[in-house]
């Protein structure tokens, strides 16, 4: 049996919103835990060369003493954090709070032929850059060719 339902703009509007709320809730891996953007989520840029890859990433605001890098196996683990100006300070009240404050984290698989022994990590002007040079065997070799066995 067909039934007729009376348009109720208030029940549409009801649903959309359902929706919506519904879509936000599946993104949660760009949240940390408490909710706000960008707390786990650390972009990062990789390049290669062929002595070395150079990772960086911004960090805006980061006290160089909160950044911690480590090397776990083949992973590389960069986290740090921000603390909000008004934490702690029951005087200040937000009026406007748009910049991310909270942890961040990324942990990035990377190839076996990395020396971490001779890494370097360098934070200015609010960009971390790590440098993680290839290990000896990895790196490219020119091979001579010879001629009836003479050098050229």
């Amino acid at each position: 049996m067909n039934s007729i339902r009376r348009w109720n703009p208030a029940r549409e509007m009801a649903t959309m919103q359902n929706i919506v709320d519904r879509f936000f809730e599946d993104w949660r891996p760009f949240t940390d835990e408490m909710g706000r953007f960008g707390g786990s989520a650390l972009a990062l840029d990789v390049h290669e060369d062929d002595k070395s890859y150079v990772v960086s990433t911004d960090l805006p605001g980061v006290n160089p003493d909160e950044i911690k890098i480590q090397q776990e196996g083949d992973y590389l683990l960069i986290e740090a954090e921000t603390h909000s100006q008004t934490e702690g300070d029951d005087k200040k009240r937000p009026l406007v709070q748009e910049r991310r404050y909270g942890r961040y984290s990324r942990r990035l698989r990377l190839p076996e032929n990395v020396d971490f022994e001779k890494s370097e990590a360098n934070y200015e002007n609010g960009v971390l850059t790590l440098t993680l040079p290839k290990a000896p065997q990895a790196q490219p070799r020119l091979i001579e060719v010879r001629s009836n066995g003479s050098k050229k």
